[in-house]
């Protein structure tokens, strides 16, 4: 096996609705907030990890499959499990694979950092919104909490990197097309379902939109 290529999509992501994916309250050094959003320590601003944005990907594409339903993450030979990674399957005799795709951090754009600098909001670049369970006995709102969120309107860059291994060139060339084809449905996908916490209240709508690809060619394929 050696790497033919690399298969570079940058873009933007749009939050249409507000935004929470958490960090723990421990690390954070905004205080009276419930529920923190991650942040980065440079600048202090809110930003996407590329973790959760590739294990949500991945998560919508298993469950359209009907994959990996006892979240072991097994090998099963699929497109899904060579383009994500997985481990070792010893029922079916197939041996763990390494990811192939690579998901950035995603940091908000310039437009976004000046715009949401001069916003009048709680905490720097977000906002707080008060969420409560309801005693559905006595008809009234208990536990107050708040949540941080990132506000509707911000938009980040992001990047994917999908690595082209095989052992030869036509193994490579349909290598290509099948992961690019997974990604984008993946992407499909998110963009009609949410992002980060709670999801089924509103949270977390997203629109991810992205530019022609670029290559990096390493093997003549």
């Amino acid at each position: 096996m050696k790497l033919f290529k690399k298969i570079i999509f940058t873009g933007t992501l749009k939050c249409v609705t507000g935004l929470h994916i958490g960090d723990s309250k421990e690390s954070s050094e905004i205080g009276g907030v419930d529920a923190p959003v991650v942040r980065r320590k440079d600048n202090n601003q809110p930003y996407i990890p590329g973790s959760s944005l590739k294990g949500k990907i991945r998560c919508l594409l298993e469950q359209v499959a009907g994959e990996n339903l006892n979240s072991k993450a097994q090998n099963n030979g699929s497109c899904i499990c060579r383009l994500f990674g997985a481990s070792e399957n010893k029922n079916l005799k197939y041996e763990s694979c390494q990811s192939r795709l690579i998901v950035r951090d995603a940091y908000m754009n310039e437009t976004t950092v000046k715009l949401f600098s001069k916003l009048d909001t709680e905490l720097p670049f977000t906002e707080i919104k008060f969420e409560n369970s309801i005693n559905r006995i006595k008809g009234s709102a208990d536990s107050p909490r708040q949540f941080e969120r990132i506000p509707a309107g911000a938009i980040f860059n992001i990047e994917f990197v999908i690595n082209i291994f095989a052992d030869t060139s036509t193994n490579a060339k349909n290598n290509q097309i099948e992961f690019i084809n997974k990604l984008k449905e993946g992407i499909d996908l998110l963009n009609n379902d949410y992002l980060g916490g709670s999801g089924s209240r509103g949270y977390g709508q997203v629109e991810i939109e992205l530019n022609s690809p670029q290559e990096k060619i390493y093997n003549n394929a």
